[in-house]
């Protein structure tokens, strides 16, 4: 591929996450619904309808495109795209063509980046995507094909749906670079709670544009319809970068679009149709919605409506002291950020167990954040975690702890009290148990003597085991240490 440069675009759909429709009032939530249970007249386009736009997707599509730094336009005006499909009943889709919403913008991608491998120290490199513009539109039904029939089945519950479509220009350079920017632009997504962001659901999908130049010439460019997930956007694109790279040389000059589907078990793509022209969908002016205009005070308002995003809060926890790569996980579980925040301090140590030790437990305990969050507010992390500083208890004695939190909701000094899990520090307990374990064990001493120090891991193994665990590991070692190496004196 070192001959070959690979030029990708993408366009993202997002369904946003309004209460209602985008021309109607009829229930946004779709999922779980029976068929074809939430429509009305508007939405299956009954003669005599009338559309009404939805102030909130509009509000929404504008806050995103504030937070990407897109040009907010004086003026915007829906339009009617016109194409049949079975799932479409007024035959054309309201969208958007000269006059979006938003134009311009940006992402950032962002790699984590190790100095050598002898140097742990970490950096954060960066690269920008533009974004050619943000607009909004109607969604259209769900086709069904049953196994074995030959027919499909129409549900309408999605018909009119509002869709956010972002455009980038073709910046990205690999289909791991398609990937992570799909991965950043989702996180955003999710910090604006513009929309619930998940692929595997339907509530991002993405139509991805690649082409092939080597020479002055360039292959034909490919657009895959429907990824509906991170990994296929990636596995697609590696595809068809081999298979326009392997038949580089046949291509035609002049060859337009080409539309591709992705068959996701046999990992290849397969031609559906050639694309069609703007001028295909006969695109004209929306008669029934009148152009829309934001005043700069409106405009303004939802700028500050704006939370932290993605970015500006892993700066935030790097400057703080956590670690690159313990801040970069954090920012992108924002339930878990959110959760560190709650925090007086943003201390690293605090970070790591939220990061490491969190997720897992609720995983194993099956049991919804919201209700992990009521039982184990951070403040109760913070001070588990002094314990353990403070030498009080173990920290393997802490994530004991930790998971009695979670069932019983109760602080760790009850729950040390009540099991007596305090660490034993004392000098004259632990010597009296180091001598004996040193006295039962002679070879393993003369072992210790002749140079084989990796025999004090047995030692301190019975040690802890004969006190349970509660065994302070510092003092544990001293003492050991003094003991062995008084008997090889």
């Amino acid at each position: 591929m070192s001959d070959f440069k690979t030029t990708i675009g993408l366009e993202i759909h997002c369904q946003l996450k309004t209460k209602s429709k985008m021309f109607c009032s009829c229930d946004n939530n779709a999922e779980n619904a029976e068929p074809n249970s939430l429509v009305c007249p508007v939405c299956l386009a009954m003669p005599g309808t009338l559309p009404v736009a939805n102030r909130s997707a509009i509000e929404m599509t504008i806050m995103t495109g504030l937070a990407l730094g897109c040009d907010i336009p004086s003026e915007s005006k829906f339009d009617r795209k016109h194409y049949f499909y079975p799932d479409l009943p007024k035959g054309y889709q309201i969208s958007q063509y000269d006059k979006p919403f938003c134009k311009g913008g940006e992402v950032e991608v962002s790699y984590i980046r190790t100095a050598n491998e002898t140097n742990s120290e970490q950096r954060i490199e960066t690269r920008k995507i533009r974004l050619n513009r943000i607009h909004l539109e109607e969604d259209a039904g769900k086709l069904t094909h049953p196994a074995g029939k030959d027919y499909s089945l129409v549900d309408l519950n999605r018909a009119g749906t509002p869709l956010m479509e972002i455009v980038t220009e073709p910046d990205i350079t690999s289909p791991a670079e398609a990937r992570q920017f799909m991965e950043e632009l989702q996180l955003a997504l999710k910090y604006l709670k513009v929309s619930d962001a998940d692929m595997e659901k339907g509530h991002v999908r993405c139509d991805a544009n690649i082409s092939i130049q080597k020479d002055g010439k360039s292959s034909p460019i490919i657009e895959i319809k429907n990824l509906n997930s991170f990994k296929f956007v990636e596995q697609a694109l590696a595809f068809e970068e081999k298979r326009l790279t392997a038949d580089f040389e046949n291509w035609p000059e002049k060859m337009g679009k080409i539309t591709r589907g992705f068959d996701s078990n046999k990992g290849i793509t397969f031609e559906q149709r050639r694309k069609e022209e703007a001028a295909d969908y006969r695109y004209f002016p929306e008669p029934d919605i009148p152009p829309i205009s934001f005043s700069e005070t409106e405009i303004n308002d939802l700028r500050l409506k704006i939370k932290e995003l993605p970015k500006q809060k892993q700066k935030k926890f790097i400057e703080a002291g956590i670690r690159v790569d313990v801040a970069e996980k954090l920012v992108r579980q924002p339930h878990l950020a959110e959760y560190l925040e709650t925090s007086t301090q943003l201390k690293h140590d605090l970070a790591v167990f939220i990061s490491e030790e969190v997720t897992r437990a609720i995983a194993e305990h099956q049991i919804l954040f919201e209700e992990y969050q009521t039982k184990v507010p951070v403040t109760k992390i913070a001070d588990l975690l002094n314990l353990v500083a403070e030498g009080i208890i173990s920290k393997t004695v802490a994530k004991e702890i930790f998971y009695e939190m979670i069932v019983t909701g109760e602080v760790p000094a009850d729950i040390i009290k009540k099991k007596g899990l305090e660490q034993v520090s004392d000098t004259g307990e632990l010597e009296s148990v180091i001598n004996q374990i040193v006295k039962e064990n002679p070879d393993l001493v003369e072992k210790y003597r002749s140079g084989k120090i990796q025999v004090v891991g047995f030692f301190v193994g019975k040690i802890m085991q004969s006190t349970s665990g509660k065994a302070n590991p510092q003092v544990l070692n001293k003492l050991l240490k003094e003991k062995l190496d008084g008997h090889s004196a």
